[in-house]
């Protein structure tokens, strides 16, 4: 139970509160939703399944794992890049996503202060773009959630890690049941049903698969190192596409309980629910400052969107930790210390391309852009790619099948879908995607 919580609590992210939503509402309903559970049960699954399956067997960081599955069957010792890149591609996630950690921080104190009471959608603009402009805030808030992260992970993996998702996850469900529950009480709960499960057959384009294929990719934290490093934690007894299929139905439900509670608010306020990113920084903050009880459910708000950021966060983390802590002398506490410092840097430079460093950019991005670019497009679906290829074509098949207690046909459908289905998938988003 603590390991499904721990994937799931990876799993469900900032994405999960407010992109999957709006790309549900925006490419057909239910026609999107039913897409992209095809999706995850043909590309997202083997992957999620392959890259325990490499941790489970190496019994250590992503790195050594593939370097000694490699050197056991024979196979070249460059597979090693494939945990290499998933290493390093955790580490430059985590440096620009706790810049936003730290914006919802700062939202969390500003409902508790009443600062968008009030406020017209100006002034909520206002308040975004002086928090994005003031790199003292940024890194004070930047700073506290990254502190917050390196005390879970020193802690260890039961204190730590479990002991995080065994509270923080429930509470998140909570949080969200609650802001479900108000949204039934707007008038406007059946628009926001209508929005988001409605099939719409004729909004599916290609565009559209592509883009179903992608969120089922990304949505389960693949090609980060975090599901390796994880499952070198793994005993032997538990069912991996079994836990798989757990792992992936409640990422799924929590994102879908997401749209539940904010597409009722943003329509009984008259608001637009494809803002994107601004839905929550903007959109939102504007509609709890003007509606009674705005402020409870504003702190509510941004609590859960806190609570997810973290539990995404302490994960990204622990394959960069579980690293240092094997390839060198320091304790888990100092590699904590260290990796989480490194971690913090790099982003301080991110939150600086907002406001002091905004001229700078590399290939035309400034530094959040391109740290955001170079792991989304590149590291995330090449890791994801090189997982599955190496559990579907360069350890032995029957050996695989006997691990995942898969014979005749179910040993066939997954060959089937790990060796060509699922990289032909990830192929297509990494094209797409360029």
């Amino acid at each position: 139970m603590a390991f499904i919580l721990a994937a799931t609590g990876s799993a469900v992210g900032l994405g999960n509160i407010w992109r999957f939503s709006y790309m549900v509402g925006d490419s057909g309903g239910a026609a999107f939703v039913l897409i992209y559970l095809a999706c995850v049960a043909l590309v997202g699954l083997p992957i999620l399944v392959a890259e325990w399956l490499i941790g489970r067997r190496g019994q250590e960081n992503p790195i050594n794992s593939m370097v000694d599955l490699a050197r056991k069957n024979n196979r070249l010792p460059a597979w090693a890049l494939v945990g290499a890149s998933g290493v390093l591609a955790a580490f430059l996630i985590l440096s620009f996503y706790s810049v936003i950690g730290g914006w919802s921080l700062s939202y969390t104190l500003g409902s508790v202060t009443g600062a968008f009471s009030g406020q017209d959608s100006d002034g909520i603009g206002e308040i975004f773009n002086g928090l994005l402009g003031n790199p003292v805030a940024l890194t004070l808030w930047h700073t506290g959630f990254m502190a917050l992260v390196i005390w879970i992970v020193a802690r260890g993996v039961t204190k730590g890690l479990e002991g995080a998702v065994r509270t923080l996850m429930p509470a998140l469900v909570i949080l969200m049941l609650v802001l479900v529950g108000y949204g039934m009480t707007t008038g406007h709960f059946g628009e926001a049903l209508a929005f988001m499960f409605s099939p719409d057959w004729s909004a599916v384009t290609g565009e559209v698969v592509l883009a179903a294929m992608g969120q089922a990719f990304f949505t389960l934290s693949l090609g980060m190192g975090i599901m390796m490093a994880y499952g070198s934690y793994l005993g032997e007894d538990v069912n991996l596409i079994g836990t798989a299929r757990t792992v992936i139905i409640l990422d799924t439900a929590i994102a879908l309980l997401a749209g539940l509670a904010i597409f009722p608010i943003v329509f009984a306020n008259g608001l637009s629910p494809g803002e994107g990113p601004g839905l929550i920084f903007v959109t939102l903050p504007l509609a709890f400052g003007n509606m009674t009880g705005g402020m409870i459910l504003g702190l509510m708000f941004f609590l859960l969107l806190t609570f997810a950021a973290l539990t995404s966060a302490i994960s990204l983390l622990e394959p960069v930790v579980e690293l240092m802590e094997e390839r060198t002398p320091l304790s888990r506490v100092t590699a904590t210390l260290v990796g989480g410092v490194a971690v913090w840097a790099l982003g301080i430079a991110a939150l600086m391309s907002f406001n002091v460093w905004s001229e700078l950019s590399i290939a035309g991005l400034n530094i959040f852009d391109f740290l955001d670019t170079l792991t989304s497009k590149f590291l995330l679906p090449l890791t994801g790619l090189g997982a599955i290829l190496f559990v579907a074509w360069r350890l032995d098949r029957d050996s695989v099948a006997a691990e995942l207690n898969l014979s005749g046909g179910q040993a066939t459908l997954w060959t089937v879908v790990s060796r060509f289905v699922a990289p032909v998938g990830v192929i297509l988003v990494f094209v797409s995607s360029l």
